[in-house]
């Protein structure tokens, strides 16, 4: 096996935060007058909260026309609603499947990072209780670039001294798969094939993975 390293994207793999998401983006696009359905909310993920932002204002059926100062304040307001929902947090919301999988981790010696676009990362996984789980975080405080650019996969491996091609990254959602790609990492999708197009192996979630699938990579 040449895997090295496993780096995991934190909502929708370890847990279910989509569901925040779209129900702070729903309140805001509701707010602004904007349709918003969860189908729509499917091309926010993986991406940053401002680029997630000008999607949603770009949904409406009326011209918007905001600041540079007003666009800041309604990525806080959004952030701030998503924040008191991920304050419920606890470890029974991690997702099945993920504490089998992080044993086979350990069991192969691989190390592990979250990669995450995500700027309150370091709150839910204190929430969850699993930051002695990673070696690294990389995640929105780190890095200029969202996915699909592969520059949070390349800081992870760096921070872990492992050549990305020895990496395999583990994603939700089709902006990842093609940061990990361009990173020249393996790549792991759980979720819709359909929108996890270029993932070497795709399961529905972790708790369906047969790992004997990643010791052939």
């Amino acid at each position: 096996m040449n895997l090295q390293a496993v780096l995991f994207d934190l909502d929708g793999v370890i847990v279910d935060t989509a569901r925040f998401h779209y129900q702070a983006w729903k309140r805001l696009a509701d707010a602004l007058e904007i349709p918003f359905t969860e189908k729509q909310n499917e091309r926010l993920k993986g991406v940053s909260r401002m680029e997630s932002l000008s999607i949603l204002l770009s949904l409406s059926p009326k011209p918007l026309h905001y600041s540079p100062d007003e666009i800041e304040d309604l990525a806080a307001k959004k952030n701030s609603w998503y924040g008191d929902y991920i304050n419920t947090l606890t470890e029974a919301d991690i997702l099945p499947g993920f504490r089998e999988f992080m044993a086979w981790c350990v069991k192969n010696s691989l190390k592990t990072a979250i990669v995450s676009a995500s700027k309150n990362t370091g709150t839910i996984v204190d929430r969850l209780g699993i930051r002695s789980l990673f070696s690294t975080i990389v995640d929105g405080t780190r890095v200029r670039n969202a996915k699909p650019d592969p520059e949070v996969f390349l800081l992870a491996a760096e921070d872990l001294s492992v050549h990305p091609g020895h990496c395999l990254v583990v994603e939700d959602a089709g902006a990842g798969i093609r940061g990990a790609l361009a990173a020249g990492m393996l790549t792991l999708g759980v979720g819709d094939p359909a929108v996890l197009e270029g993932a070497a192996i795709v399961v529905p979630s972790l708790d369906r993975l047969d790992t004997r699938l990643l010791e052939a990579l």
